[in-house]
């Protein structure tokens, strides 16, 4: 068992890859808080819990360009000098960025950050990783702070319309192929000092990303079509556009057709494909209460009364909604909540399913987390 602590660990990149290494059997997490910075005692506490510490706290925009450089030397100072206290030695993974080599106080912070603990390593044989970072985009970014396409997402689904100032090619990686560089770095035994480029997985311009956003918006949320999600870049570009869409846009009422002989209801329209199926479920009874890293999936009740339930793991705010067959809706699953359907009616609940990608046993993707 390796024992890893993350500094940042409830902002973007730190979060997402403490619920990452959540799903990994070899791993223990050790808890960090902000405020651990502003005490002596707790930082020492953390690191001498630490078998690997990810240092991911940092600031990246100030209207002061010198309180970055400051804010972000003093948390690695901060670092070094308590495990000199302890005379502890965890090996460190510090997030740098490609901006390291640009004539900017935020890079200056990384290079001399990285410097240091490079120089701490020297004089006590402890082990230092640095992953050189590219542009990071993913769900649950802040907008006008991480990048530039959570503020597109935003500005999207809030009715704004996103403007391309600099309509550049942009080197990116997605947050789950960044958490699995992390998770690499963590288990593997390399030399004492160690700087690795970590590899953009897409190249793309801003006025191509920004078409792809709006696409989602007249497809997905006017029209509820799902995108064509065969490409690996466009399915992590979805997943990161309907994180930003508020969670009273569900359920979705379909469009019943009646007449003589019955009722229509198209249950599923997408430019992708996908696996479908139904379940049938007694009064009382709930079933779900997993979530996954990549799939988008649909729940569809045609029959009876459900309650479905969504939480984002590791928070509290539990999010409901109630479903019946004779208004038929609909509510898809973001990535990294759990969630579960119940029947709550006194007669058998029949519900429609459709995911992107069929069940692979070698690869489920589900991770069971009680809502």
């Amino acid at each position: 068992m390796i024992k890893v602590g993350i500094t940042g660990q409830a902002g973007f990149m730190g979060s997402h890859l403490f619920n990452y290494l959540g799903t990994k059997e070899k791993i223990e997490l050790i808890n960090f808080e902000r405020s651990f910075f502003e005490s002596k005692e707790k930082i020492e506490n953390f690191v001498s819990q630490c078998d690997v510490i990810c240092h991911i706290a940092a600031m990246n925009r100030h209207d002061d360009e010198q309180v970055i450089y400051n804010t972000n030397i003093k948390l690695v100072e901060q670092l070094i000098t308590a495990c000199k206290s302890l005379n502890v030695t965890p090996k460190i993974i510090f997030s740098s960025s490609t901006q390291e080599e640009r004539d900017n106080l935020y890079g200056k912070s990384k290079r001399d950050g990285r410097m240091a603990l490079e120089n701490w390593a020297a004089k006590t044989g402890a082990k230092i990783s640095t992953l050189v970072i590219p542009n990071v985009f993913g769900p649950f970014g802040k907008p006008y702070y991480n990048s530039f396409i959570a503020t597109f997402c935003y500005q999207i689904v809030s009715g704004e319309m996103p403007t391309v100032h600099n309509d550049g090619e942009v080197n990116l990686i997605y947050i789950n192929e960044l958490t699995e560089a992390f998770y690499q770095e963590i288990i593997t035994n390399n030399k004492q000092v160690n700087t690795k480029v970590v590899s953009h997985t897409s190249t793309k311009k801003v006025s191509e990303i920004l078409k792809l956003l709006n696409n989602y918006k007249s497809t997905y949320m006017d029209n509820g079509v799902v995108a064509d999600l065969r490409n690996p870049f466009e399915l992590a570009l979805f997943n990161t556009f309907t994180s930003f869409i508020p969670k009273n846009y569900f359920p979705r009422k379909f469009v019943k057709h009646t007449d003589n002989r019955g009722a229509f209801v198209e249950i599923m329209r997408a430019n992708t494909s996908g696996q479908s199926s139904y379940s049938t479920t007694v009064p009382g009874i709930t079933r779900g209460n997993h979530y996954h890293t990549r799939k988008v999936e649909r729940f569809a009740v045609i029959s009876g009364k459900a309650r479905i339930q969504l939480r984002k793991i590791n928070t509290d705010q539990v999010f409901s909604y109630t479903l019946e067959g004779g208004e038929p809706a609909y509510v898809d699953m973001p990535i990294w909540y759990t969630h579960n359907i119940t029947n709550i009616g006194d007669t058998e609940l029949i519900t429609l399913f459709w995911i992107n990608e069929p069940y692979n046993q070698e690869d489920p993707d589900t991770y069971f987390v009680e809502v």
